[in-house]
């Protein structure tokens, strides 16, 4: 597609006197020209059987901490669908957006997160790319010694359900920008 200097300087200067209608449009165009299934409505008994797995999941986690796993998973699984989801709502429940940019490059910015979070985040990759290499020893244990029993078998269900709603999005063609949650 070849694009011109006078329409991307129109589509500029249309982004910079309202930066969101021409990405809501955007969005709606592509939902709309969305193909694959959903699975919400072919498969309603499976789809809630995931939400409640969720739902479980996060039981007793600290809710920004629930965010931080969800959008590290949602980064090395290039889920744009659930990245753009959790956070808006990591900004909702009051979340810097200094700490949301500094997600994806946690080990480089430690200073950002506390010890706990940062043994979460660990987690999050090593299950999240679990074929790369399994859970390492130190890894499961960094994450034992911050978290009880209770809590961290809350973490790992909470891994496993994102990287579950991630392939979910990927493999059904969610578009970035929806959140059929309401």
């Amino acid at each position: 597609m070849t694009t011109t200097n006078t329409t991307t300087n129109t589509i500029d200067t249309e982004r910079a006197e309202s930066p969101n209608e021409p990405i809501a449009e955007s969005i709606h165009e592509a939902e709309a020209a969305r193909t694959r299934l959903d699975l919400a409505k072919s498969a309603p008994k499976v789809f809630r059987a995931i939400v409640g797995f969720d739902a479980a999941a996060r039981e007793g986690l600290d809710p920004a901490l629930v965010e931080l796993i969800q959008i590290r998973a949602s980064h090395l699984n290039h889920c744009a669908y659930c990245l753009h989801m959790h956070t808006n709502d990591a900004r909702k429940a009051g979340e810097s957006e200094d700490r949301l940019h500094m997600v994806a490059v946690w080990r480089e910015a430690r200073h950002f997160f506390t010890e706990k979070e940062q043994a979460a985040l660990a987690l999050t990759e090593a299950v999240t790319l679990v074929a790369d290499g399994g859970v390492p020893d130190e890894v499961y244990a960094r994450a034992a010694a911050h978290f009880d029993d209770q809590e961290l078998a809350h973490v790992l269900a909470l891994i496993l359900t994102i990287n579950t709603w991630n392939r979910v999005a990927l493999a059904t063609g969610k578009v970035a920008g929806t959140d059929e949650r309401r």
